[in-house]
């Protein structure tokens, strides 16, 4: 299997992805590692590509995060050590050996070599919004335990931490309104603000690129048998595809002059390069 598809109709402005749903390691690295199969699923968002599997264009991620984990910044995203990794013991010898360090960090490079094609085209036309979905744990007392409190566990978290809100807040608005409308509990930011995925797509194209980091509360699956609930993973995805039409109105109605000319952020490094070269203050 490949580490990772775009998948559908990438015409328009609107993209999903599950970067955490992979459970597939390579099998170099898959030698190395002690972690139980369970434990690792656990702290994984699988059932994340059902959930999104309804948006027009698609990023499914198939590689495990254990292996490389794309919301991480790239010295990051390795789990070398267990204080990587909520104190889990991944490898053999307690630490992953720098040959195999590299071959997952090549992974990293190439996915994001490989999106950056992708979403220049997208960002051409004009501003476009990135569904960055995945889930979290809400159980971690084990099995037996009861949840969280919900006061700090939200149905939905909404990060939206580095979102452009001047550009972008119709947008996020759109969203966050049409799920309080289907009955959901959203609210922003209260655990999760989005990151390296986010992060990514707001530098590269500032001002056209628009990324809502949606974490789903594990109640769609037992998150200690990894057992899915199969009605509620298709009701997630159904209130889901019911947020796209009023998101795609809020973006198609952002004014021209909130659109920059697209840049290429290679290019601007360099000539940032030769500015500081100039002998300026």
């Amino acid at each position: 299997m490949e580490a990772y598809e775009f998948q559908g109709d990438w015409s328009g402005q609107l993209i999903a992805a599950s970067i955490h749903a992979g459970h597939e390691l390579s099998a170099e690295i898959a030698e190395l590692m002690v972690l139980d199969d369970d434990d690792r699923f656990r702290e994984e968002d699988p059932y994340t590509d059902l959930i999104a599997a309804r948006a027009p264009a698609r990023i499914v991620v198939h590689r495990s995060r254990f292996e490389t984990d794309l919301n991480r910044v790239r010295k990051k995203a390795v789990y070398r050590a267990p204080e990587d990794a909520w104190g889990l013991e991944i490898w053999e010898g307690e630490t992953l050996p720098d040959d195999a360090v590299e071959l997952a960090l090549k992974g990293y490079d190439e996915f994001f070599e490989a999106l950056g094609e992708r979403l220049d085209v997208v960002a051409e036309r004009g501003p476009f919004v990135l569904y960055d979905v995945h889930s979290y744990n809400h159980r971690r007392g084990g099995p037996n335990a009861a949840p969280e409190p919900e006061e700090e566990n939200p149905e939905v978290n909404l990060g939206t931490g580095s979102v452009d809100h001047v550009t972008f807040g119709a947008v996020v608005g759109a969203f966050r309104q049409s799920l309080i409308d289907q009955g959901f509990d959203v609210r922003d930011n209260v655990k999760f603000l989005g990151q390296n995925l986010a992060w990514w797509v707001h530098d590269r194209y500032p001002g056209v690129g628009c990324v809502l980091a949606i974490e789903f509360k594990k109640t769609f699956m037992d998150e200690w048998t990894g057992e899915p609930d199969d009605d509620r993973i298709e009701e997630l995805a159904a209130a889901l595809e019911n947020t796209f039409g009023p998101v795609q109105e809020a973006l198609a109605a952002i004014p021209p002059r909130h659109i920059p000319r697209f840049r290429d952020p290679e290019a601007a490094e360099a000539d940032g390069a030769e500015a500081d070269s100039g002998g300026g203050q």
